[in-house]
């Protein structure tokens, strides 16, 4: 079969840009192995974001008194929560197998190979076009360590099929991952801890937050243990995980460890070499318009491990279908902000403290603190805060939210600075009265 663009993979990048491709006018075929919906649907964001959701209303449920609100009982069923993932999954998978019934895309299901630069077999059948998208994600990475794949050590995606809660949970490693399975499964009732190599956790977000945040977690009865290496895991009635923490050897006992040191690109299946297409230990090798060393084939998301998001992966997506198209690309791809759903929420966009320290370059700090905002005393939500980096001429170069609803605060930021705008065109906005966006107000002043 010939067509005018081939997508492999149907992850957000992979999906969304499908549909974007077909109402241009591309007759387009998208492939898909698995579930539909990536990593990110079925064992990744929503999935996580659903476990997030019921915890959050659990603590709240158990320290409801100060409200006013005395609840006798409060039980917990994890396989109840499970199953309402399960079915936002199924929802939402579906709702993706109705877009990719829309004219000018054909589904196909199989697992998708390179015969040649512009050619792919899926089982016995062979597509060819002149443009094709690689989107085919990434997976679960492992310590190089022993006992590493023993019975217990699980990933996210299998940590998310659980059904009997843990009584001991220990995390490896901090990232976004870790910290928001760490205060899933502490609310849960799990004690948790968490082991980061990184002298903080969250090593890409700045330290600022990231420390508050492990504050505010420690605080819930997690245990953390910053600046330690994992060095080994032993099978025995339960699990013993030994890792070396400020020069001393220690270890601490698990009924499940969950592996979350990252992901990596999935790059062992696609006959990549027989296309010519470059690679590197990070993903495959890209140029400014996500194109590879092959013209007319683009990789985008986490294949080419730039930036492992699943809004990434869409608005790398949009920016290779513009260039496919020949028209330019409105995306500003380095204004990306980042989320991390625990309790408080920590959201991020542009450039960190410690980056912009690196860099040599001059800037001024803004901050403002939950506590003294009204909307945010009536939600029994003062802890956090908002931290805005500014160069002296007032360009917001990152912004920074630790507290209640930070993923959708940072956004009106990453509006300000997607045009280059100034931090006095916040200070200048009217903002709504009692609201949490007058956090962010009062951190422009």
């Amino acid at each position: 079969m010939e067509t005018q663009l081939i997508v492999i993979g149907a992850g957000p990048g992979g999906y969304e840009t499908a549909v974007h491709a077909a109402a241009a006018g591309l007759q387009t075929v998208i492939i898909e192995r698995a579930a539909l919906g990536g990593t990110c649907l079925n064992a990744g964001c929503i999935p996580t974001k659903c476990l997030c959701h019921t915890a959050e209303v659990l603590t709240e449920s158990r320290h409801s008194e100060a409200l006013g609100i005395t609840a006798s009982e409060v039980t917990f069923d994890l396989a109840k929560a499970m199953a309402r993932k399960d079915a936002v999954v199924a929802q939402l998978q579906a709702g993706i197998d109705g877009l990719m019934k829309a004219p000018g895309i054909t589904l196909v299901r199989g697992e998708a190979r390179f015969i040649d630069a512009h050619t792919v077999a899926v089982g016995d059948e062979t597509y060819s076009a002149p443009h094709i998208i690689i989107a085919t994600g990434s997976t679960s990475r492992f310590l190089p360590i022993e006992g590493a794949h023993a019975k217990g050590v699980l990933t996210s995606t299998e940590l998310l099929q659980l059904q009997e809660v843990p009584q001991r949970l220990t995390i490896i490693g901090g990232g976004v991952i870790g910290m928001e399975f760490a205060g899933i499964f502490r609310a849960f009732g799990s004690e948790v801890t968490v082991i980061e190599f990184c002298k903080e956790v969250l090593p890409f977000f700045d330290r600022d937050l990231a420390k508050r945040l492990r504050t505010s977690l420690k605080k819930q009865g997690i245990d953390f243990h910053v600046g330690a290496a994992a060095k080994a895991i032993h099978e025995g009635e339960t699990l013993t995980v030994d890792y070396e923490e400020k020069g001393k050897l220690r270890s601490v006992e698990a009924d499940v460890v969950l592996m979350a040191v990252g992901r990596g690109a999935n790059l062992d299946s696609m006959n990549f070499a027989d296309a010519g297409i470059e690679v590197s230990r990070r993903g495959v090798v890209v140029d400014e318009h996500f194109q590879t060393s092959v013209p007319g084939v683009y990789a985008i998301g986490d294949i080419n491990g730039l930036c492992q998001l699943a809004h990434a992966a869409t608005f790398q997506g949009f920016a290779a279908l513009d260039h496919i198209l020949g028209r330019p690309s409105p995306y500003r791809l380095e204004v990306m902000p980042a989320a991390v759903f625990t309790v408080p929420e920590a959201a991020m966009v542009g450039r960190t403290e410690e980056q912009l320290t690196e860099a040599g370059e001059e800037y001024v700090v803004h901050k403002s603190f939950y506590r003294a905002n009204g909307k945010a005393m009536t939600m029994n939500a003062e802890d956090g805060l908002v931290k805005i980096l500014a160069a002296p001429d007032g360009r917001i170069l990152g912004a920074h939210i630790l507290g209640a609803h930070a993923c959708d605060l940072i956004h009106e930021m990453a509006v300000v600075m997607q045009r280059d705008g100034n931090i006095s065109e916040i200070r200048n906005t009217v903002h709504a009265h009692p609201s949490l966006s007058e956090i962010v107000l009062s951190a422009s002043r």
